[in-house]
């Protein structure tokens, strides 16, 4: 039964209960625990804090004797025994216990275990089941991701069938028409065969019927002979040889889909002596340490920065745009068209002369190639890895600016203008143009100018637009998200990525104020990684490495610097709720919403 509080067990005291007196099982306010311990009854009573009070041992009448109560306790038969049957010959030399200190033992038990079922493995399990849903969600959208690639291999296969199909056909013509050109000039042999017949014919005739005897004895007449027919070839008709294949054969070149042969690893459980360290704090005592705080920032991402190294990346000017490949190679552009690829150690490797410019106008693809935008001839060029470059996609009348291959699909991103209109076009791995992002759904321009562009953890499209001075974020259906304008009075961004945990780092490269701001999925805020105070000097190419390490290509210099981003999650105590859950640790209270999946830190 519920009550608005715990009242005092003496007679005609209403005070709110605070102590209890163990021997007597009875409620106490202060005043009366004060009088209770001075009475010469009851001055040697255990009076204790209500909340560590013994329970009362209930009435329980014994078996045996029952006008009796239990309230002792055989240790070597475990029963609960009466006065009178401690003095029966079964129970002569036991172990004998009070039954009240038995029973406020396995209360206390009983207590401890509901903690721990309520505070570790009911939020524990909660927590895993979680975990679950989240894995759900992770296999439906890597199956996804599978059954396009699946379809996409497919249409590459059926155009290359095209393709050879096209050529044997293109074959067969050719072999057609050198026989046929063969049997046209058999043709014309014995046409003029026939000609010279003929006219031969006509001078035996006019030999047959002449008057004068003489001409058949001269020297014309015993030359006429015929000739023989002419020998010509029969042509020699073409086979075709089917081709040989299964259905194996065809599924290999398909891909394939398997489980990595990887060992599956535990879902990680925290230790229950963890969990026991958690406390719980009201809503008053959280409210009156954030008064002591003098923290009144909203910060949403403490950040610490620290140089890994540095390398150079020779044949450039300057880094304005990084696409890191695969064997620790990269590719680096400066603004004068300069495309090179070198290893981490600086030997260069390739050198290309394109029509870039201070844009993300390349990036490497699934496969390992790279693809490059050629803003002159409005196409995108492909470089395999035997360094051959092909005509990739054609662009039509959009002039290319930036470009990125997707790691979630194989996808191609490229970010366009034409006069003073701009979008952004997204290409399937066959190279079919499956989507245009103009404008919004209010109808209203979206892109002025986008020159670098990126994808984010969740399908987001992230494209750093110069002249909006912001970064314009949609979702994969092309759906305005939010546009993030900087942190400070000017805003000019750059190159643009993104960190495992879907944050977003773009270069700020207004000059006297650059840095590299970081700001989470939805836009807000997180922090300065590097501002020009901290040696930060016009940022321009940027791009995350597999190990998270950020490295950065700055104007007017042809040296990378690689970073590593530590960072802590931190919110504004006036978000703090009654519900928390809270950890502390040196004076510092981690605190942990468990409605919003949120952590607070009050120092």
């Amino acid at each position: 039964m519920a009550q608005h509080y715990l009242v005092c067990g003496t007679e005609d005291c209403k005070r709110n209960c605070q102590f209890y007196c163990n021997p007597c099982h009875q409620r106490l306010c202060k005043r009366c625990r004060d009088e209770h311990q001075k009475s010469q009854d009851t001055k040697d009573h255990e009076v204790v804090p209500y909340k560590q009070r013994k329970p009362q041992l209930p009435e329980e009448k014994c078996n045996l004797h029952p006008k009796r109560n239990v309230e002792i306790l055989c240790k070597e038969c475990n029963v609960p025994l009466c006065a009178k049957c401690i003095f029966m010959k079964e129970h002569t030399g036991h172990q004998l216990d009070d039954l009240e200190e038995k029973y406020a033992e396995k209360v206390a038990f009983c207590r401890s275990e509901i903690s721990k079922i309520q505070e570790y493995y009911l939020s524990t399990s909660q927590g895993l089941k979680k975990e679950i849903k989240e894995d759900v969600m992770a296999i439906k959208n890597t199956m996804d991701d599978i059954r396009s690639s699946i379809r996409a291999e497919a249409e590459s296969l059926k155009e290359l069938v095209n393709r050879v199909t096209s050529d044997k056909l293109e074959q067969a013509n050719i072999m057609e028409e050198s026989l046929l050109k063969t049997l046209k000039s058999q043709e014309k042999t014995y046409e003029d065969y026939t000609e010279y017949l003929e006219k031969l014919l006509k001078e035996f005739h006019s030999y047959k019927s002449i008057d004068n005897i003489r001409v058949l004895f001269s020297d014309d007449f015993k030359n006429l002979k015929i000739q023989s027919i002419p020998e010509t070839a029969q042509p020699v008709l073409p086979v075709f040889t089917a081709g040989h294949f299964d259905k194996d054969e065809v599924s290999k070149l398909l891909g394939s889909v398997n489980f990595p042969n990887t060992k599956l690893n535990n879902r990680r459980i925290k230790p229950m002596e963890n969990a026991s360290t958690q406390l719980k704090l009201t809503g008053k005592q959280m409210r009156r340490d954030a008064e002591k705080s003098d923290v009144k920032q909203t910060l949403s991402l403490s950040s610490s920065v620290t140089k890994v190294r540095e390398y150079t990346v020779p044949g450039v000017e300057d880094v304005n745009h990084i696409s890191l490949g695969k064997s620790g190679r990269l590719w680096g552009s400066d603004d004068k068209g300069n495309l090179v690829q070198t290893d981490l150690q600086g030997d260069q490797l390739q050198k290309i002369q394109t029509s870039g410019r201070d844009e993300g106008y390349h990036t490497v693809t699934q496969d390992g190639d790279l693809i490059y935008t050629d803003r002159k001839n409005k196409v995108i060029n492909r470089i395999k890895q035997d360094n051959t470059i092909i005509e990739f996609i054609k662009t039509g009348d959009w002039e290319p600016l930036c470009i990125h291959s997707s790691q979630i699909n194989g996808d191609i991103l490229v970010g366009m203008e034409k006069g003073v209109k701009a979008k952004v076009t997204r290409y399937n791995k066959t190279r079919k143009e499956i989507q245009n992002i103009p404008s919004d759904n209010k109808g209203q321009e979206i892109y002025s100018y986008p020159h670098y562009i990126t994808e984010n953890i969740n399908g987001d499209i992230c494209t750093s637009d110069y002249n909006k001075e912001a970064v314009v974020v949609v979702n994969k259906s092309g759906q305005h998200r939010f546009s993030y304008t900087g942190h400070g009075s000017e805003f000019y961004p750059f190159g643009i990525c993104n960190d495992l945990l879907g944050h977003i780092i773009v270069c700020n490269g207004y000059l006297g104020n650059c840095s590299l701001d970081i700001i989470d999925q939805d836009g807000r805020f997180l922090s300065l990684l590097l501002t020009q105070q901290q040696g930060i000097n016009n940022p321009r190419g940027l791009c995350v490495d597999d190990e998270n390490n950020l490295h950065v290509g700055q104007y007017n210099t042809n040296t990378m610097t690689v970073l590593q981003v530590s960072t802590v999650n931190l919110q504004r105590k006036d978000l703090w709720q009654p519900s928390f859950n809270s950890i502390c640790i040196q004076d510092i209270y981690f605190v942990f919403d468990l409605n919003h999946w949120e952590c607070c830190i009050n120092v």
